[in-house]
């Protein structure tokens, strides 16, 4: 047997997997959208704004957080700019530049974060027994130290 191949039944649970996480995922973000008119852009940028750099993080690191590139971060910075969510500052010729959420930023990530919570709850937590908790936990835990997936 060729274990580059993918079995006819192992693509079915890929494609399963793949269309689970697709749904719900999609209802998540067409909640928080819907309800605060931010994208899952907009919330990812001013979540990790909050939670890792409490309140300004270098444009690099949020770069890397998001698993973005600079340009797609720079151009939806751009546009949050505009919105009056983050503002961009100079930290010095050698070190780049630095994002800070504003005090709009703020409201609007306070305002989507219990939406955002009820939608995983209603979409994916509550569909959950424990044993797939511990399935899930089990998976994340192996590919996130698995050295060929960084």
């Amino acid at each position: 047997m060729d274990t580059n191949k993918v079995s006819e039944d192992e693509m079915r649970i890929w494609n399963m997997w793949k269309g689970s996480f697709k749904r719900i995922f999609g209802r998540v973000v067409q909640e928080l959208s819907e309800h605060t008119g931010l994208s899952e852009g907009d919330f990812g940028i001013l979540d990790r704004l909050v939670q890792f750099g409490d309140g300004k993080l270098r444009q690099q690191e949020l770069a890397d957080s998001m698993n973005w590139d600079k340009s797609r971060l720079s151009h939806h910075l751009t546009r949050m700019e505009k919105r009056g969510l983050v503002i961009r500052s100079p930290l010095d010729a050698y070190r780049g530049v630095q994002v800070i959420i504003t005090s709009a930023g703020k409201a609007a990530l306070d305002e989507a974060l219990p939406i955002v919570s009820m939608a995983i709850r209603k979409y994916f937590l509550n569909q959950l027994t424990d044993q797939d908790i511990e399935s899930i936990t089990n998976l994340a835990e192996r590919t996130k130290s698995d050295p060929s997936l960084r």
